[in-house]
């Protein structure tokens, strides 16, 4: 079974950015803060839209596309982050 290649043209990567983690295109904001909003916070495409007006709804699906498609190493970008606040926690309380 041939892979499909889907192309995301609201998601882009640049190193100098967010160090290389997906964004959309032309803003700074990382796929991953897109995700944490749907997954883990509950809000809805239209909730995300309110608190991030400067963008459309095509562009919060594209990235949320682009995070099913790439969900196993996002995922472990996330555990990587939780762990280091954790860290920060533990030196710093």
């Amino acid at each position: 079974m041939q892979k499909l290649i889907v192309k995301h043209p609201y998601i882009t990567k640049k190193p100098g950015i967010s160090k290389g983690s997906p964004i959309i295109a032309g803003t700074r904001l990382r796929v991953l803060d897109i995700v944490i909003e749907y997954e883990y916070l509950g809000h809805s495409p239209d909730e995300i839209i309110s608190a991030h007006p400067h963008l459309i709804l095509p562009q919060i699906h594209d990235a949320l596309s682009f995070y099913y498609e790439h969900r196993k190493e996002m995922d472990q970008e996330i555990r990587s982050r939780k762990e280091a606040i954790v860290k920060l926690r533990e030196k710093f309380t």
